[in-house]
């Protein structure tokens, strides 16, 4: 008995609460709907409220501390040896037993002592699921009696449903708003650590980034180098150039798109600027890596420019034809916005269709333009792979476009990847550079509404 069949079991019942909610709301009404408080579907609704949400919460409680409350009474099973093992290697040997019962690992090959605490896991896996089953179950059906037990003609149902939604999404907003309060908080915290370790004015200004602890004292970086100054020259560098990309042809084309396209050439036009929105990143990364990059290095040595192998330009260019899409089809939505009598006025005063964008519709749309370059340009200091398979990992400070340069999400994911103890400087960087991404960020954002209120117009 699997969760996600559980799931749709209660679909299964809240759909059959919905029509029996229906049909008990018209047989009391003696099927005349204006006998009735609400509509028909409001008391459907009802009945859906009580059947699915008190089963969804205990559902959603018990994914939520399954894994938890297993964990303690399997690890109350261990030998004592084992328990009094540090807090990693006991999470290890969880993590094997956890394998163990899924079928990752074969139980033949497990210690005679863990043998039987695995099964003792797939009891208490199996045992849970089935309490979960008939629990969920009772509360579905119970809820669906229940509810529909309550609807009488003069049941004000669209009254309870409106409550129950407006609840649901206070519940939902405070719960974006709690995960991005803690997001932050786990940012801050982490970079903290990692600041009473390292200065911070070494790492804001500091001109050497080699973060890793080398084997001989007399090595550079053996102490750990964080100077991030590399790195926030490196992104810099390749969004400027990415924006330099994006920027003007996704202005053209949203312009062009506009006021110059017909209905016909727009149709297809609009979709397949929008498309390159949706390729994966990993192939813009294999496109500059095995088409870009090679190219710009044969025509620069044509000429003879010394051109690295990976380049800031290379995946700059990239980047910026991926990025067209935000601020094309963005701005496009912002031009068609301007009130038609804005044209209607300046074509009456003799102005031409090119003055007439260049006076009159783009000023107006100047706020939600700079909304999408502002966008844009925080989508290109947040790109990764692109930034991996076509400028590399060289931390060098230079604005040489040729260069081979990193940027600051490169190493946050080098630092993260494999098994890492996160009471190191070298681990820890990995948030103080998140940390200045999202201030960095965030800045962007109010600079964005700034602009937007300042030189905003309201029209009639």
């Amino acid at each position: 008995m699997s969760l996600p069949l559980l799931l749709l079991v209660l679909l299964g019942l809240t759909v059959v609460g919905y029509y029996l909610g229906k049909s008990r709301a018209l047989s009391a009404a003696g099927g005349k709907i204006r006998n009735l408080h609400s509509l028909p579907m409001f008391y459907g609704w009802y009945v859906v409220v009580w059947c699915g949400l008190p089963a969804l919460l205990l559902f959603g409680t018990w994914i939520a501390f399954e894994d938890a409350l297993v964990r303690n009474l399997v690890i109350s099973e261990l030998p004592e040896s084992i328990r009094r093992l540090p807090t990693d290697q006991l999470g290890l040997v969880i993590s094997d037993i956890r394998n163990m019962a899924y079928g990752n690992i074969p139980v033949d090959k497990a210690d005679a002592n863990l043998r039987p605490v695995v099964e003792h896991y797939i009891s208490l896996r199996q045992l849970g699921t089935s309490a979960l089953w008939v629990i969920v179950l009772a509360l579905g059906i119970s809820g669906l009696v229940y509810g529909r037990s309550r609807i009488t003609s003069d049941f004000r149902a669209r009254n309870r449903v409106e409550r129950a939604a407006n609840v649901l999404l206070i519940v939902s907003s405070t719960i974006a708003v709690l995960t991005t309060v803690g997001i932050v908080l786990s940012l801050v915290f982490e970079a903290l650590r990692f600041f009473h370790a390292v200065n911070p004015l070494e790492f804001l200004f500091g001109l050497t980034w080699s973060p890793q602890t080398a084997i001989r004292a007399d090595q550079v970086g053996s102490s750990g180098a964080f100077g991030a100054v590399p790195l926030f020259v490196g992104t810099l560098l390749i969004a400027a150039i990415a924006m330099l990309v994006a920027v003007p042809i996704g202005l053209m084309a949203a312009v062009y798109m506009a006021e110059y396209s017909g209905p016909k050439v727009r149709a297809w036009t609009k979709p397949a600027l929008e498309v390159l929105a949706g390729i994966p990143t990993v192939v813009y990364g294999f496109f500059a890596a095995l088409t870009v990059a090679p190219f710009i290095r044969t025509a620069g040595e044509s000429i003879g420019l010394e051109v690295a192998s990976q380049s800031a330009l290379a995946a700059g260019l990239v980047m910026g034809i991926m990025i067209i899409p935000f601020v094309s089809s963005l701005s496009d939505d912002v031009i068609n916005a301007v009130p038609q009598s804005l044209r209607d006025g300046s074509y009456g005063l003799g102005a031409t269709k090119s003055e007439t964008i260049k006076r009159v519709i783009l000023p107006a749309a100047l706020p939600g333009i700079a909304a999408s370059v502002i966008l844009a340009f925080s989508r290109a200091l947040g790109e990764t792979m692109i930034v991996v398979m076509a400028a590399g990992l060289a931390a060098n400070i230079t604005a040489n476009p040729l260069a081979a340069v990193t940027t600051v999400t490169v190493h946050i994911a080098s630092l993260l990847v494999g098994d890492q103890e996160f009471d190191s400087p070298k681990t820890l960087a990995a948030f103080a550079l998140g940390l200045v991404l999202f201030i960095v960020t965030l800045s962007l954002n109010i600079v964005a509404l700034r602009i937007v209120k300042k030189y905003r117009e309201q029209y009639d």
